[in-house]
Parts: structure tokens; sequence; C-alpha cells
């Protein structure tokens, strides 16, 4: 109990994703305020399935649907015994959204 689960984190992530942006069609000027208040939401959510001792960092990236790829990679310096992340992703006919919680255990 006292570990980040990456597992359950995902699961957390998935439910306010999906339930904020499920009919949301995409707007470049709306997208900044959108991805702060969401971002907000998942690191709220995350902390109360995440021991105490762990600082979150969310970070949150929102396009639009289309014909293109994307490839979202991140590198951090952390101690793989304690530290860990979770990503959840999301798309609907208009935009996609991958959010990424790391977790990083403070002593």
């Amino acid at each position: 109990g006292c570990k980040f689960n990456a597992g359950q984190v995902r699961r957390v992530l998935e439910g306010p994703l999906a339930s904020a942006l499920g009919t949301v069609v995409y707007s470049p000027q709306g997208s900044g305020p959108l991805v702060q208040s969401l971002a907000e939401l998942l690191q709220s959510q995350a902390k109360e399935v995440v021991p105490p001792r762990y600082k979150l960092v969310c970070q949150v990236l929102l396009g639009q649907q289309g014909q293109q790829s994307l490839l979202v990679a991140s590198r951090a310096l952390w101690d793989p015994e304690s530290d860990s992340f979770a990503s959840a992703t999301f798309t609907n006919a208009s935009l996609f959204a991958v959010a990424i919680v790391h977790g990083v255990y403070f002593e």
C-alpha cells in the first residue's frame, strides 16, 4: 500500500478523461483552459489513490484528431524502486488527449 500503483492510477485517469471530453469538439482557442482544468482535476483524483509521500506531476496533451501520427515520450531521473508513472489516452471524432502522471517518492 505504500508504493505508486500505476494500474490503479491509470484507471483513475481514464474515467475523468472520458467524462470531461466525451462530446467536446476541438477548438484551438478553448483548448488551453480545458487542458489546465483537466490537469488539475486529474491530479486531484490521482492524489486520492496515491500514498501521501509521493509528489505528483500531471501533464495533459490535447490535439485535433486528423490523419496525423503522434508519439509522446518523457524522460526522468528517478529511483526505479519507488518512483513510477501512469498514462491514459482518450479519443473521439474531434480530438485526442494523453494524460501522464509521474509519482516521485519524497523522502
